[in-house]
């Protein structure tokens, strides 16, 4: 049965804010994923662009001692070379954990803001949150 205009437009906007929140989340499980995986590269980078005496021209110790133009340059091509198997990893931990935890399944469709009656789970399937209508024949992935 279809919902009245105030009904439909108040279920709307909290369907629209949980998948705001899911979409929220998500991103934050990817920045902190990314960020934790990609950590040596960009480590290695800003020491050699702190270090370089045409970038930044650090005076401290360690630049002045160890590290020289060659080996700060050696730093920037080691970080960008070893940036890309890293970006690989952790995509494959993000869409390893967003598969484990169904992610993707917690987005609500509008359809529940439209029609009364609709559930926002169901038991037995597993999933923290699922919508109406998804039945064990549709998966993110297979």
């Amino acid at each position: 049965e279809p919902r009245s205009p105030w009904c439909c437009l108040a279920w709307t906007l909290v369907i629209g804010t949980m998948n705001s929140l899911v979409f929220l989340l998500n991103l934050l499980l990817m920045f902190v994923i990314f960020t934790v995986v990609l950590l040596p590269t960009i480590v290695v980078v800003y020491f050699g662009f702190q270090c370089h005496s045409q970038v930044l021209h650090s005076s401290a110790r360690y630049c002045k001692s160890i590290l020289d133009d060659n080996s700060s340059s050696a730093l920037i091509i080691l970080g960008f070379v070893i940036m890309s198997p890293l970006l690989v990893v952790a995509m494959a931990i993000y869409c390893s954990l967003a598969r484990r935890l169904q992610l993707l399944v917690c987005f609500q469709p509008y359809s529940l803001a439209l029609y009364k009656g609709g559930r926002w789970c169901r038991r037995g399937e597993g999933a923290p949150c699922c919508a109406r209508g998804w039945g064990t024949q549709l998966k993110a992935w297979v």
